[in-house]
């Protein structure tokens, strides 16, 4: 169940929060991904290690004003790129995918990942490609020792378990049209985010009382998860620290570009 070369879709995320973003509105653009990291709009460095990495057959961005990287000196190159399509999001990420999904312009396998992941690399999609082939979904993760042996002064946001504590990396894996039944439950709470615990009770008793509790490990939950809705679902326990450095904060940004100088 490896995915053959140049077999994969890379889905880019490239929205914004209708809300305005600070690290746009310091550069004076008008969205989040054409903001400059490192000298460059940050949207480039992903989208670059995306489409050479061997095993990424087409990259589609996903955004909800595809002109302005076409408009854009900087970014034009994406728009003009052969292995790249656009397409225009609509209310939300999962409810996109799965109008895509059901409009059959989405081949599997899929690994997804966002605009502002200025540090991803080809070893990490190399990771990520390696751990989540066979699986149906996997998320990929950060574990704190990790981040910390290298960025003792990163601040991020921690999930705990009896595993580790957890930070996301943004990169999924989305493996065959099982996936499906995920992405829509996902649709369901950006939908209406009222219904989160009727979401979350779905996933069964042990899914719910475990996260109450937080008495799961975060691997088996995530197992666990998948086998409740019949799919194989993993965490990927990412080997770089770098992996769940993102340009969310000016603080981000500023050690992102401490890192891209070393």
């Amino acid at each position: 169940m490896t995915a053959p070369a140049s077999d994969i879709t890379a889905i880019l995320l490239a929205g914004w929060r209708p809300v305005p973003d600070p690290l746009a509105v310091a550069a004076g653009v008008e969205a989040k991904p054409l903001a400059p990291v490192g000298g460059e709009p940050m949207i480039n460095r992903p989208a670059r290690a995306l489409l050479s990495h061997p095993a990424i057959g087409r990259v589609i961005v996903l955004t909800q004003a595809p002109e302005l990287f076409a408009a854009d000196p900087a970014t034009a190159w994406i728009a003009g790129h052969p292995k790249v399509r656009f397409e225009t999001s609509g209310g939300g990420i999962a409810s996109s995918l799965v109008a895509l999904l059901d409009r059959g312009d989405l081949p599997f396998p899929m690994l997804m990942t966002t605009a502002d992941h200025v540090l991803l690399d080809g070893a990490m999609l190399d990771q990520m490609v390696r751990e989540a082939s066979g699986t149906d979904i996997a998320v990929a993760m950060v574990e704190r020792g990790t981040l910390l042996a290298r960025y003792p002064g990163s601040r991020r946001t921690w999930l705990k378990f009896r595993d580790g504590w957890w930070s996301g990396a943004n990169i999924f894996w989305f493996g065959s049209v099982k996936a499906r039944s995920v992405i829509a439950l996902w649709r369901e709470v950006e939908q209406d985010r009222k219904k989160g615990w009727k979401i979350l009770s779905a996933f069964g008793p042990l899914a719910l009382l475990g996260a109450v509790l937080r008495i799961s490990t975060l691997r088996g939950g995530i197992a666990r998860v998948g086998r409740r809705f019949g799919l194989v679902a993993r965490l990927v326990a990412m080997d770089k620290a770098e992996a769940c450095i993102d340009a969310d904060k000016p603080d981000d940004v500023v050690l992102i570009e401490k890192i891209l100088a070393q």
